[in-house]
């Protein structure tokens, strides 16, 4: 039985019906779909996604990256996304794996390697071809779910036996970056990790420049490169999502989630959120609350 097989026979014996699923496996989550999706918009975290079965088209910014079950997608820091399954249906669904990992598990595998200056910033996500050597690990660490007490040992083993696939393999210096001390890569990741918690005060880009010890002009190239949009349009992004959490599992009305992410003016919320959402808030949270039926 060939890996892709066996990896799809793993994941079907757990799992059974549709959504994001947890694991016995620390940072190891399922994900199983049998239709196809409207795109949804998230924040991604540090991860990389193997696709078994389908297809998924994924949304930074103005940019695509579309990705299948030969391929896997690398995020190397927090960003927000809109995803969209593209190939899944009930007789073949669509089966994805996502391992999490953090910048110190990079930071061992990227020991005694290049300086700093030898990763200019590039975007924080990639796709690329998935390996044989990536695949045969990906089957020793779900066959861990079939005997739970070998998990403490040998799991964190294989995953970074994957890591390091991932970081050997083309462009893997795209994620090497972010760990570097010193990079202007590093950098942007801790702005990005202040705009990710600190979302709703308003944000002063100038001081965030220099946080990091960059002049303006820099930064926002940077920024730009990395993330594949402006300072403000990241910001902006990750209050409307916030604040459609917060209508959706907290019950808030608009004008209360608007105020709780940032926004003085609730007119200004309602247009930027129908600009993203493509409905207004009240109206778009009666439409996912309807389906979810």
């Amino acid at each position: 039985m060939d890996t892709k097989r066996e990896l799809t026979r793993l994941i079907e014996k757990h799992i059974k019906i549709d959504g994001t699923h947890e694991t016995e496996i620390n940072h190891l989550n399922i994900i199983r779909a049998s239709t196809l999706t409207e795109p949804l918009h998230s924040i991604i975290e540090p991860s990389v996604c193997f696709i078994v079965q389908g297809s998924k088209l994924v949304m930074l910014g103005e940019e695509l990256f579309h990705y299948d079950s030969s391929q896997y997608l690398v995020t190397s820091v927090h960003l927000p996304i809109r995803g969209k399954i593209t190939e899944a249906d009930e007789e073949k669904p669509y089966l994805c794996i996502r391992l999490g990992f953090t910048t110190e598990q990079i930071l061992e595998a990227v020991a005694n390697q290049k300086e700093a200056d030898s990763y200019p910033p590039r975007r924080a996500m990639l796709v690329n071809k998935t390996t044989s050597d990536m695949t045969d690990a990906l089957v020793r660490l779900l066959k861990l779910l079939d005997s739970p007490k070998d998990i403490p040992v040998l799991a964190p083993l294989y995953q970074k036996e994957i890591l390091y696939r991932i970081l050997q393999n083309e462009d893997g210096d795209q994620i090497k970056q972010f760990a570097i001390l010193g990079s202007h890569a590093q950098a942007i990741k801790e702005v990005i990790q202040i705009i990710n918690h600190a979302y709703a005060k308003p944000l002063r880009v100038e001081e965030l420049a220099k946080s990091v010890n960059m002049s303006l002009s820099s930064f926002h190239h940077y920024f730009k490169s990395i993330t594949g949009m402006s300072p403000l349009q990241f910001q902006k992004m990750v209050r409307l999502q916030e604040a459609r959490r917060q209508m959706l599992s907290e019950g808030l009305e608009a004008a209360e989630a608007a105020f709780q992410v940032g926004y003085e003016s609730p007119s200004q919320f309602s247009r930027e959120y129908s600009r993203m959402f493509g409905l207004p808030p009240k109206s778009d949270v009666r439409k996912i609350q309807d389906n979810l039926k």
